[in-house]
């Protein structure tokens, strides 16, 4: 059953904070699958709406499915695709032929109190931003920043998910999963999950086949959070400068989850079915981190942020758009760069992969050629691939 606000604890009340009491909660945020999860077809799967068919789908809703779904595929040597939320992701017009595990676990465990803040543990399966929302209705903080961000619970550390000046790793206690290589469960505590600029040891560490799924498979995610109505200090200038503050400086959660919400739909990040600038896997290309003779060789005005010692980061944007790639750039097909934000790569309806892969290749090969910067992308592409640079690089 859903969690009742009600139940948990809020910000320290008088005399009441001393006891330090704990409220330990368990329910469930995000609706319950629905038939078409199992469709074949893998464009029903992916918020770019791209993909062929699939081998099989097996949609699992405990996690004791999810184990046994991906651990009888690997010792059938079948290859393996795990879904979670298919917002980042790219599969090939020719589809996968192997099992898809589609992550519909279900369960949030909070225990709360005045003192110690929120200890709240999230299944794989249910949906990030009601999970961001239900958060700010009990007041834990730390990820309204975060509102808005498509997937799920389960896919958001292995990217360390992030936007204006946020990321999950920030709030993120421990992380338990399944290894496929042991076939034994793991958990990793925060420090142990080598987290940075859209990056884990999620990301990184592969299975011998080199398939799409990495070794570790997330089953939830514990967070750690104060409590409060006011968030996080704010660390955004564009944010902090919508929401009226400096940055460094708190807003009420809510104001902010409502702010981000907004510019996110500004520039076509927030998915609506009706829009095909949110057909899309969000931002294409991650941000580019350079040494210091890269960043020195950009044009004056191009953006330069401390990355670490002698390292700069760019914008991935600012680069697309001043290397002649601006708004509403195709190549001749049903693919474009969204009309709202030149990072994020659209399906206008109607659209192959074949032809989002060939956008892809020109605006990374035209950003190389301008800047010398080879942009990467962030999706992981299945049965797909962006040609590689060849003498650019």
């Amino acid at each position: 059953m859903p969690i009742d606000p009600s139940a948990l604890g809020g910000p320290a009340q008088g005399e009441d904070a001393a006891a330090c009491e704990t409220t330990h909660v368990e329910g469930t945020i995000s609706p319950e699958p629905q038939p078409q999860d199992s469709s074949l077809l893998l464009a029903d799967h992916t918020t770019l709406r791209l993909g062929g068919p699939a081998r099989r789908v097996v949609v699992a809703t405990t996690e004791a499915e999810l184990v046994e779904a991906v651990r009888a595929a690997d010792q059938a040597g079948e290859p393996l695709l795990v879904l979670s939320g298919g917002s980042n992701l790219v599969i090939g017009d020719e589809g996968f032929a192997g099992t898809v595990v589609k992550v519909a676990t279900r369960g949030v465990s909070a225990d709360v109190s005045d003192c110690g803040g929120a200890v709240v543990t999230v299944a794989a399966g249910e949906v990030w931003d009601d999970f961001v929302a239900h958060a700010i209705q009990n007041q834990w903080r730390g990820l309204e920043a975060l509102s808005g961000i498509p997937g799920l619970v389960g896919s958001t550390p292995i990217q360390n998910v992030g936007a204006y000046g946020s990321d999950v790793s920030q709030t993120i206690y421990r992380v338990r999963t399944y290894d496929r290589q042991t076939g034994e469960l793991r958990t990793f505590t925060s420090g142990e999950c080598q987290f940075s600029y859209r990056d884990s040891i999620f990301k990184q560490t592969r299975m011998p086949d080199g398939g799409p799924t990495g070794r570790y498979v997330v089953l939830d995610v514990t967070f750690q959070m104060l409590l409060g109505n006011l968030s996080a200090p704010i660390r955004y200038q564009e944010l902090a400068n919508r929401l009226g503050v400096a940055v460094g400086e708190r807003a009420e959660m809510e104001q902010v989850r409502q702010t981000v919400l907004g510019l996110r739909a500004g520039k076509g990040m927030v998915l609506d079915e009706a829009d095909h600038d949110t057909w899309s896997a969000g931002s294409f290309f991650t941000n580019p981190v350079l040494s210091a003779q890269q960043a020195d060789a950009l044009p004056e005005g191009a953006p330069r942020f401390d990355a670490g010692p002698g390292r700069f980061k760019s914008s991935a944007a600012w680069l697309i758009d001043h290397a002649g790639f601006h708004k509403g750039f195709d190549v001749g097909g049903k693919a474009s760069l969204s009309t709202k934000h030149t990072l994020a790569l659209t399906n206008r309806g109607g659209a192959s992969t074949a032809e989002l892969v060939e956008l892809a290749t020109t605006v990374r090969d035209g950003v190389l050629r301008e800047f010398g910067v080879e942009l990467v992308p962030e999706p992981v592409l299945v049965n797909c691939a962006i040609p590689a640079a060849g003498s650019l690089a």
